[in-house]
């Protein structure tokens, strides 16, 4: 849990916080008991940790782009891009300017930006992302380059609910489809919900005449289904599909499919439904992926098909700290002409063949380490602040990270001087090395955060005047160490063998690492204990 020794720093400033270094890796079981069994064989999830609300589109040129959600964090919708479904990079965010998320400040951490759908239109060569800020509504954005900057959000204020996705058709014409309350705003049960859908004007970014329900409960309505949400429409050999998550986003989630001949509808769902879940089979089955749901399609140029969709993994004790993840599956076709990914007992795969395609440089899955050492100007594609860019709480400069003890909280519903990446392992490491001399109220560390009332916080602070090394739990002191008087540096490591539970350790000036608290229940920071729509996200804090 150590650091390497490193080049003399500059003094640090009173009330600052300087990281020299960060260092995670990820240590899960699973991968090295299950080897890759060829150069075209990836693993599932194709992106671990908390990427959740995968959507995929095409260019038709070889081309594939993926968003997922981010909810309160700042930049939004992290966008990769892909030439053959296998080597992914992320090149972006398509939200990354304060203009884009207005409203994002005061919002919960399960808030902000859910359920980003992202589609390419050929006629006009452009970029659409449509998805649901919930505290201001549904809009979009749009860019004929997706490598760079995208336009300032164009609001939809007819189109009511959440989970919006773009429908571009053959003839020229757009349709939004999105989930939205019971008919009359009158509900049978808790979770009824409806699918609608509305004309879109391509030319003038806006709406076209009345939204209509295309699906009202779901896919057997007698049965009193919940929660059908996240639609994607889809024309396929002159057949409309529409396909939407039901059941909610926990262990009874599932995908689901309808058959149209016309955009508008009428539609009516495959007999075979759901085309995927997991909810049916036994809890103490191998690697379990629970939760899955919320997909996606996209076409290959060889007249394939596959789809991303979110899924979790938890722990032999039934919870996680990963969040949702996105998933990558081939699609198959039945004999009636409908999509499915799964049916019967069959589980979701941790391992996927694509042939004649080759694993090539970092690639996002399986274990990895990722090394930061600060250098140049700006953060790394992979940090996040909270509900803005925390401008003023943070540097990067001189390979260091410099972070300004703030009066802003983790804890309150603020933007504090924290920088964030996510959980992608349940066993992993992540560490540190910070120059920081507290005075007052000062502390800094690093910390795992879920949401603001549920974190764990590895500290240097003053205790009755001295500087000491501490665990806090959401404002409870678990444990305090000592540290010396004088020193230079000190070293800061979480860790997890199983993800089952935290061992939070330190070093004073390139010494032996000890451990401060072992075995410190993760089950805390679950979304099975706290909550909420993220996973567990880690790094460096500042406060006063």
């Amino acid at each position: 849990m150590g650091l390497a020794l490193v080049a003399c720093k500059p003094a640090v400033s009173p009330g600052v916080a300087v990281f020299e270094s960060f260092r995670y890796e990820g240590r899960d079981a699973v991968y090295p008991a299950h080897p890759l069994s060829g150069k075209d064989v990836v693993y599932n999830p194709i992106l671990p940790g908390w990427y959740s609300d995968p959507s995929i589109c095409t260019n038709g040129e070889g081309d594939y782009f993926l968003v997922t959600s981010t909810f309160s964090y700042f930049p939004g919708v992290p966008i990769f891009h892909s030439r053959d479904l296998v080597n992914w990079k992320q090149v972006g965010h398509v939200l990354d300017r304060p203009s884009q998320l207005t409203g994002l400040g005061r919002q919960h951490t399960s808030g902000g930006i859910f359920a980003p759908d992202i589609k390419y239109n050929p006629k006009n060569r452009t970029y659409y992302m449509i998805t649901t800020n919930v505290g201001t509504g549904n809009f979009l954005v749009k860019t004929q380059d997706p490598f760079g900057a995208w336009s300032d959000p164009i609001l939809l204020p007819q189109v009511q609910g959440i989970d919006p996705s773009l429908f571009f058709d053959d003839d020229g014409k757009a349709y939004i489809v999105n989930n939205d309350e019971a008919p009359g705003g009158k509900p049978e049960y808790d979770g009824h919900r409806t699918i609608r859908i509305v004309e879109y004007d391509v030319e003038n970014d806006c709406t076209i005449g009345e939204r209509r329900i295309i699906v009202n409960k779901g896919v057997d309505p007698a049965a009193k289904p919940i929660w059908i949400e996240g639609p994607h429409l889809y024309k396929i050999d002159g057949k409309y599909f529409l396909m939407c998550a039901e059941g909610g986003t926990s262990d009874q989630h599932s995908e689901v499919v309808f058959r149209s001949d016309a955009p508008m509808g009428d539609y009516k769902p495959w007999n075979r439904n759901p085309i995927l879940t997991q909810r049916h089979l036994p809890a103490d089955r191998p690697d379990p992926v629970t939760c899955t749901g919320h997909a996606d399609l996209v076409k290959t140029p060889d007249g394939a098909w596959w789809g991303v969709f979110l899924g979790c993994r938890p722990t032999k004790k039934g919870f996680e700290n990963l969040g949702r993840e996105t998933f990558l599956m081939p699609v198959r076709w039945s004999e009636d002409g409908f999509p499915f990914f799964l049916e019967g007992e069959e589980t979701v795969p941790l391992t996927v063949r694509h042939p004649g395609v080759r694993v090539e440089g970092n690639p996002t899955f399986g274990n990895f380490v990722v090394e930061d050492s600060f250098d140049g100007d700006h953060l790394d594609q992979s940090w996040m602040t909270l509900r803005g860019p925390a401008n003023g709480l943070y540097a990067v400069k001189g390979g260091v990270l410099e972070l300004t003890c703030s009066p802003m909280r983790a804890t309150r519903f603020e933007t504090p001087a924290l920088v964030l990446r996510r959980l992608q392992h349940h066993a992993f490491t992540a560490s540190t090395r910070m120059r920081f001399f507290p005075e007052g109220s000062e502390a800094a560390g690093l910390l795992l955060y879920k949401d603001e009332r549920h974190q764990l916080f590895l500290k240097v602070s003053l205790v009755d005047g001295s500087p000491a090394i501490c665990l806090e739990r959401s404002g409870e002191t678990l444990s305090c160490k000592a540290l010396p008087k004088t020193f230079s540096t000190v070293d800061l490591a979480i860790a997890s063998d199983d993800g089952l539970t935290f061992r939070f350790g330190f070093a004073v000036d390139g010494r032996e690492m000890r451990t401060l608290v072992a075995n410190v229940d993760a089950s805390y920071l679950s979304t099975a204990v706290a909550g909420g729509f993220t996973g567990t996200t880690v790094g460096p804090y500042a406060v006063k």
